[in-house]
């Protein structure tokens, strides 16, 4: 069964989620809103796509454009949108992969995490033997 009390809770939709649904609500393309709020699309895109989050003066400011709490876009809680109209109920095998689907990316968010600081500590480590060979 469909619970529309937590539709964009926070184990229902990600910061990314709430945002992109906002932006919609609010009849504005990714560029309109990255335009609005000075970034780029593809900083606006990073952050629809829960790879990073605004500061807070742009979060206040986001906020603010949708017309929605700082509050809703972080944890889905206070002021924001209301769950879609239509009473969708989705089987229980569709919201096991949408779970699913939420799971990997959040361990795909912590693989690019982890390869970075790997890619990090190789840099590190081979200008530390450039260094050792130039002496």
């Amino acid at each position: 069964m469909h619970d529309t009390k937590d539709w964009y809770g926070p184990k229902a939709a990600t910061f990314g989620d709430r945002v992109a649904a906002a932006r919609e609500m609010s009849e504005m393309t990714q560029a309109q809103l990255a335009r609005r709020l000075g970034v780029r699309v593809a900083t606006l895109r990073a952050w629809e796509d829960d790879m990073s989050e605004p500061r807070a003066h742009r979060l206040s400011i986001m906020a603010g454009l949708l017309n929605v709490s700082m509050m809703w876009l972080i944890n889905g809680q206070g002021e924001g949108l209301d769950a879609p109209a239509e009473d969708v109920i989705l089987p229980a095998s569709a919201n096991e992969i949408l779970n699913e689907l939420r799971d990997l990316r959040v361990d795909m968010m912590a693989r690019v995490e982890q390869m970075g600081r790997l890619e990090k500590k190789l840099r590190t480590a081979l200008k530390e033997e450039a260094h050792e060979r130039a002496a």
